[in-house]
């Protein structure tokens, strides 16, 4: 059953996108605090469907996971058609990009950017920010700087995830072993990573995020890799629960997840960092300023909701979770969530940055979700639940039923011995003279025996 929810995902999973629209773009041009407004969700549904998959001699099978998305109008509070402003990362992300370069170059690339009329925000629908729009900037950097964009066609958020591929993983069976068991071997061939300075960071660790190996305690974590976070991560027991009678536990992202090396040192390798609540992942995303972080800067330094307008952060709408059954490492229900920021300010012969003001601003967050529902889930609470029981009973009942059957073996023996010992006794008081007729042995027998020929 395992290996079949693995290869084929039984359950839908969504991802919900939320924009932070901003509100006053004129004013953050001079210098203001920006002002947002979340927007959606804008739920698509993810639909994940496994490829080569080849099984190797030294027990480990490698895959390919295509995903495409399609939005669902009926689950979302908006539609693709909605507009929204959010920065301009060709703009806002070059300027930071350039701000070591020649005056001379900061003034070209200014230049370019009014030939092309792009300015430091973008106000479009929904369907264009995410997956793509035409833009000529785009098509004249693809012409002279190839590579220097993760996209050759339309520029989107979400443009290079629709349709593609999150790499070649190989994992184990547990076939030999079954701690093992989905845990990565290599991803695109490599062993470990290359983005981050230290080698902890740069570790390969965990599974590939859709299953774990079986039989897990309350000191277990779960372990992960993410390519879309260009790292691994690791979530932490929080506490035990129910889902609709079926036991699990629930794992959540501890508060060193996205912290600084100052704050945590092991995530130093993780730096260049700022405040804590951030992770730098410029360096697998085209040197672009992008930090990742929690909803609303959830377990951040509260530094940065000072500098934006607009956000609340809780628990139980930005907190990531993943409910697992322990006996047999299943996800019941997932709910992934992350925000994608942009850092921005003011930059010095760019004048589309103006008087920025120098903050990490959000952009999106979005959830992955799914849960075990319906007759997948009736097939596994009879299997890991129902039946266990049953034969949880069963075997008291046996035990039960051998204990029986020692009490009742041992009163019949016992009555068959006093039956024996009474009729013996019966036999010597019916016939009192039989005892002298026999022949008498032992010391005792021979005195006798011999006082009785004296008397004779």
């Amino acid at each position: 059953m395992s290996y079949t929810m693995w290869r084929d995902i039984p359950v839908p999973f969504f991802m919900s996108v939320y924009f932070f629209n901003i509100l006053n773009p004129q004013e953050l041009l001079k210098g203001e605090k920006p002002m947002v407004e979340q927007r959606g969700p804008y739920v698509y549904r993810k639909r994940c469907q496994k490829d080569n998959i080849t099984f190797h001699a030294n027990d480990t099978v490698s895959y390919l996971e295509y995903r495409s998305y399609f939005f669902e109008p009926s689950m979302s509070a908006g539609n693709e058609s909605d507009v929204v402003t959010i920065p301009n990362m060709l703009v806002l992300g070059a300027a930071i990009m350039m701000e070591n370069q020649p005056y001379l170059v900061r003034l070209m690339i200014s230049a370019t950017f009014k030939k092309f009329k792009e300015g430091p925000f973008l106000t479009k629908s929904v369907g264009e920010l995410m997956w793509g729009y035409d833009s000529e900037l785009v098509e004249f950097l693809n012409s002279y700087f190839p590579g220097m964009l993760p996209s050759t066609g339309k520029f989107g958020l979400f443009a290079e995830f629709n349709n593609s591929n999150t790499g070649l993983f190989t994992i184990f069976t547990g076939q030999n072993d079954i701690r093992k068991a989905h845990k990565v071997d290599s991803w695109n061939g490599l062993t470990e990573l290359n983005y981050w300075r230290t080698p902890q960071c740069n570790m390969i660790n965990g599974t590939a995020g859709q299953l774990w190996p079986p039989f897990m305690t309350k000191e277990s974590t779960l372990p992960f890799y993410s390519p879309d976070a260009c790292r691994s991560m690791e979530l932490v027991y929080q506490r035990p629960g129910v889902m609709k009678g079926i036991p699990l536990y629930r794992f959540v992202a501890p508060k060193t997840l996205f912290a600084n090396g100052t704050d945590y040192a092991p995530n130093e390798g993780f730096c260049p960092c700022r405040q804590s609540g951030l992770l730098n992942v410029s360096s697998c995303r085209h040197n672009s300023p992008v930090f990742i972080s929690h909803p609303h800067f959830y377990n951040a330094d509260p530094v940065l909701l000072d500098y934006v307008q607009g956000l609340s952060p809780n628990e139980d709408e930005h907190g990531l979770f993943i409910d697992i059954h322990p006996q047999t490492g299943v996800p019941l229900n997932v709910s992934i969530r992350l925000q994608l920021n942009l850092y921005m300010k003011k930059v010095s012969g760019i004048t589309e940055t103006s008087k920025i003001s120098e903050v990490v601003m959000p952009m999106i967050w979005f959830e992955e979700s799914g849960y075990i529902d319906g007759p997948i889930l009736t097939t596994f609470h009879t299997n890991l639940v129902i039946l266990p029981a049953v034969m949880e009973y069963m075997q008291y009942g046996f035990i039960a039923l051998g204990l029986l059957t020692i009490i009742i073996a041992f009163l019949v023996h016992h009555r068959a011995r006093r039956s024996r010992n009474t009729a013996v006794s019966s036999i010597v008081f019916e016939n009192p003279g039989a005892s002298i007729k026999e022949p008498v042995k032992g010391s005792y027998g021979t005195e006798t025996a011999e006082k009785s020929n004296m008397n004779n």
